[in-house]
């Protein structure tokens, strides 16, 4: 019986990891498939790249690619045997690059799928997850900026060659060489920051943490802990928020037993997401997966009643997507 599980498990992990070699292949600039606005869809494929509101998802038999767009109605979840019946209900945040999904939904007026329905196997998630796919499809975009340098690096050198047998314009020509070799040093320079930012869609810089006490035992959100994300979300509006993402983390101090404080770590995380979405509207697209640390981390000694309070928290850790801010610069 073990050996049956172990050899579907590498089953399994050898597939998504094929998928995963062959949305790598995918060109960053492939144009997507475009789906008539009105027209109903369901759609297999893997998921090739990924963002706060929406995914491209690659056809692994015919090649085509199809942009995805997610609203919060968006239904995202597992199914069994090919149907939703005992299926279970995720995040979107779960939506990993290299899942393979099933996606229903409605073409939009931009040709592009405005999904009703997300669904994948529990397998292929746990195998996704395993793998922890990271890397961007971005080779085909970089080998592309690389052959229009070395194309314009081409046209300076025949220009250079063409001025030095023009006779009586040395020096015209020599500044026509300088100016064009420095247009190709800025093209050079643009190339390598669009490859900084395209490098670094992957990663996310920490811009600011809330942290929300609770009381010994409790997951409900005190008087204190309210005025905290309140005043935090007001903080929020005044900022650029292109490419932020939320991570929610709950802990508990040292006292009681380990297992239930994991349970009520997992609780205040969840209390804290509530109080975002139903009182600040916070869109769940853009909630990493929540965690409850139970124990783990402790932000002071537990020996104390002080250093207990500090434990008994909720860290709100507002991240910023590295690609997305430096597209700004």
């Amino acid at each position: 019986m073990k050996k049956n599980i172990v050899k579907t498990l590498l089953v399994a992990a050898c597939t998504v990891i094929m998928a995963v070699i062959g949305v790598v292949a995918v060109p960053a600039q492939a144009n997507t498939k475009s789906v008539p606005a009105g027209t109903q869809i369901k759609q297999m494929g893997v998921i090739a790249s990924r963002d706060a509101d929406s995914f491209i998802m690659k056809d692994m038999a015919t090649g085509d690619l199809y942009a995805v767009d997610m609203t919060p109605a968006t239904e995202v979840r597992t199914f069994n045997k090919g149907a939703f019946r005992g299926g279970k209900n995720y995040a979107a945040t779960y939506l990993l690059r290299g899942l393979r999904v099933e996606v229903s939904g409605t073409g939009n007026d931009a040709g592009r799928i405005a999904a009703k329905r997300v669904s994948f196997n529990d397998q292929d998630l746990r195998t996704a997850q395993a793998l922890d796919v990271r890397v961007d499809p971005v080779e085909g975009q970089a080998a592309q900026n690389a052959s229009d340098i070395a194309q314009h690096g081409q046209r300076i050198t025949t220009q250079e060659e063409t001025t030095k047998r023009q006779a009586g314009q040395i020096e015209e020509n020599a500044a026509l060489a300088s100016a064009a070799k420095a247009t190709g040093d800025q093209a050079l320079a643009e190339a390598s920051k669009a490859n900084n930012r395209i490098n670094g869609l992957g990663e996310y810089d920490e811009i600011k943490t809330i942290v929300v006490p609770f009381n010994t035992g409790s997951s409900t959100i005190g008087p204190k802990g309210k005025s905290i994300i309140d005043e935090a979300a007001a903080w929020v509006k005044t900022q650029d928020t292109r490419g932020w993402m939320v991570e929610v983390i709950g802990y508990a101090d040292s006292t009681g037993h380990t297992e239930l404080n994991k349970t009520l770590s997992t609780k205040r995380a969840n209390a804290v997401i509530g109080y975002l979405v139903s009182k600040h509207n916070m869109p769940l697209t853009r909630l990493v997966q929540p965690f409850g640390a139970g124990v783990d981390n402790p932000a002071a000694t537990n020996d104390t009643a002080e250093g207990r309070a500090q434990n008994r928290r909720v860290e709100i850790k507002l991240l910023q997507n590295k690609g997305i801010r430096g597209s700004g610069n």
